[in-house]
């Protein structure tokens, strides 16, 4: 499945819901009523290309001033973006990605969705002070209150999400 064309607006439920959470009757992200959360929220797909990275960064970065979210959350989030989408790039040999940004609950929620081709599952790693890479998950662990993986319903790929709060303290002015 390779979206048509690139950044686009695509229609398919959220995926990656929260541990604990209890998905309504059309998927997590919903109310049990059925209704969709009424939360602003992009879904646009990517090629699997090293431009694509720069991309993501804009669009998110873009939506995020758009919504009104502060300068500081909206450049940890243009961060965790970049390094999920790179990740995806390098790790699961996919040829497409799809990218969901939404705000629900104080928190950024960033989605990058691929084919799960990749033979692990993502963990931080532990790199040496010479290695060139290897830091990605733990710049995203560090710049957000959550993030997690999920298998993608009902074919294959893999979700991994990442959320950020946004109802933080302003910091003090000097």
């Amino acid at each position: 499945m390779v979206p048509p064309s690139f950044p686009q607006p695509l229609d398919r439920p959220p995926g990656g819901g929260r541990p604990g959470r209890l998905p309504g009757p059309q998927g997590p992200g919903r109310l049990v009523s059925g209704n969709q959360l009424s939360c602003p929220s992009h879904l646009f797909g990517l090629p699997a290309t090293p431009a694509s990275v720069g991309l993501a960064r804009r669009t998110v970065e873009e939506l995020l001033i758009a919504w009104g979210v502060r300068e500081a959350v909206r450049d940890n989030a243009v961060v965790v973006t970049s390094e999920l989408v790179t990740n995806a790039l390098t790790h699961s040999a996919s040829d497409w990605i799809v990218c969901e940004v939404r705000i629900t609950d104080g928190a950024v929620r960033i989605e990058v969705e691929d084919q799960n081709r990749g033979p692990t599952l993502p963990v931080p790693g532990r790199p040496g002070p010479d290695d060139q890479g290897g830091r990605g998950l733990l710049l995203v662990t560090e710049l957000s209150s959550d993030w997690g993986t999920a298998d993608v319903p009902h074919r294959p790929g893999r979700i991994v999400w990442a959320e950020l709060a946004t109802d933080a303290d302003e910091p003090a002015p000097p």
